[in-house]
């Protein structure tokens, strides 16, 4: 049963027309809801892509600017998006990762997507920047979030920009350089004494009470508009590699709402005509200390049993994953998998990446890495097909991981002093 406000019609959010239930298809006007009033599943937008024609939506893509708005006749923005005040995310490298690809076994091309350029160093300003547009159509004056770090600072940094208040919540015991990078913008950061799941139910609740009247918040009620976001890293891979789609991909889960939508971009490319048609295979990563999904996948399972988080991956550290079981179904359909890593390995990965590559990631990055390992040694990802796998932030936001990295030697400023502690030439 389809419901029907005279409102909807009043909203412009470009090629988005309704709100959907994922599970059983009732269609909602548009607006700051987040669960089907049928049967409470999640709600996600459908869209109205009839009379696009592929080669001149390619060309239109191609010729736009450098950022996620290159895509906006694909999201639930409008057309003037990239003339309003915002962040700009997006476009980031894809980086042929040919030395990592050969100490890990690689005969095809292994690419690094690293969003950890974007504005406020990870891949939050995406999901941010199409929430933001969702907030202005819904006239809220106040945007929030439930964080683990980087989206509070991605949310930071859009309401300064857009002129919005801010108010985000955060466990209390994040690492200190994502608090800073939270507060720094200048709106109200609050820290929960609790873990995220903690923090999200907090949140919840704010929605229903006079104290959150017209606050946004980007995760929650503005979620069906924030997830479309993370569909512009599919986009972009795609595009980056010459119109077509990866053979492999590692993703990182912490809801699992990252891993879904990049899934339901290359579905959407599929079906636009914009990418060929062809099998690929999506994995997902997670933290041993917080592996819920993991579990259920190599259990055999279609339930997620939540777990209490205990890893220093934080920017991952959700118990209950709200899109875990959408993520199982996407493993198994394209015959991947989620498979997790233990801390130590976490580190091992991190500095493997920037030793061979450059690129420096904080700690859900190193789970993706070290995952992307363990999947080429047990066999379950193929290292002759081509794979890209996704740095999702910066690893100056979490330098404790690999504080034990520091200087070579102290050395005298002599030649002597350079020789004795064996830095010279040979």
């Amino acid at each position: 049963m389809a419901v029907d406000t005279p409102a909807a019609a009043a909203v412009d959010l470009g090629p988005a027309t309704a709100l959907s239930c994922r599970e059983c298809g009732t269609r909602f006007p548009l607006g700051p809801s987040f669960a089907c009033l049928e049967c409470f599943g999640p709600l996600e937008i459908a869209y109205d892509y009839a009379g696009h024609d592929a080669e001149e939506l390619r060309k239109r893509i191609e010729a736009g600017p450098a950022s996620i708005w290159r895509y906006a006749p694909l999201l639930p923005v409008p057309a003037d998006v990239a003339g309003k005040p915002n962040l700009n995310p997006g476009w980031t490298p894809l980086v042929k990762a040919d030395n990592l690809g050969r100490e890990l076994g690689f005969t095809a091309q292994l690419h690094i997507k690293d969003d950890s350029g974007n504005p406020t160093h990870s891949f939050k300003d995406r999901v941010v920047a199409c929430a933001i547009e969702a907030a202005r159509a819904f006239d809220f004056t106040t945007l929030s979030c439930s964080s683990t770090g980087n989206l509070a600072g991605a949310v930071g940094a859009a309401a300064a920009r857009a002129g919005f208040k801010s108010c985000v919540f955060i466990p209390h015991d994040l690492e200190q350089g994502k608090v800073v990078m939270a507060a720094v913008y200048g709106g109200e950061l609050v820290g929960i004494d609790g873990n995220y799941d903690d923090v999200n139910r907090f949140c919840s609740e704010l929605i229903g009470d006079p104290a959150g009247e017209g606050w946004g918040f980007v995760n929650v009620n503005l979620r069906p508009y924030y997830g479309e976001g993370s569909k512009t890293l599919a986009f972009e891979i795609c595009e980056q590699l010459g119109w077509r789609l990866p053979e492999q991909i590692v993703i990182p889960i912490a809801s699992g709402s990252q891993l879904t939508k990049i899934d339901k971009g290359l579905q959407e490319l599929i079906k636009l005509g914009l990418v060929e048609d062809r099998p690929y295979r999506i994995f997902g990563a997670q933290a041993e200390g917080c592996s819920p999904v993991s579990a259920a996948f190599k259990a055999g399972r279609d339930v997620i049993k939540p777990v209490k988080p205990d890893t220093i991956a934080k920017s991952l550290a959700i118990g209950n994953p709200a899109d875990g079981p959408y993520v199982l179904d996407i493993a198994r359909r394209t015959g991947g998998a989620v498979e997790d890593v233990t801390d130590a390995q976490v580190v091992e990965a991190i500095k493997l990446l920037a030793r061979t590559e450059g690129i420096f990631a904080e700690t859900a990055g190193g789970v993706t890495i070290g995952v992307l390992k363990k999947l080429v040694e047990t066999g379950q990802l193929d290292p002759g097909k081509e794979t890209v796998a996704i740095n999702t932030g910066d690893g100056l936001k979490t330098l404790d991981a690999v504080a034990d990295s520091g200087m070579t030697a102290v050395i005298r400023p002599t030649l002597e002093s350079f020789r004795a502690a064996g830095l010279a030439s040979a």
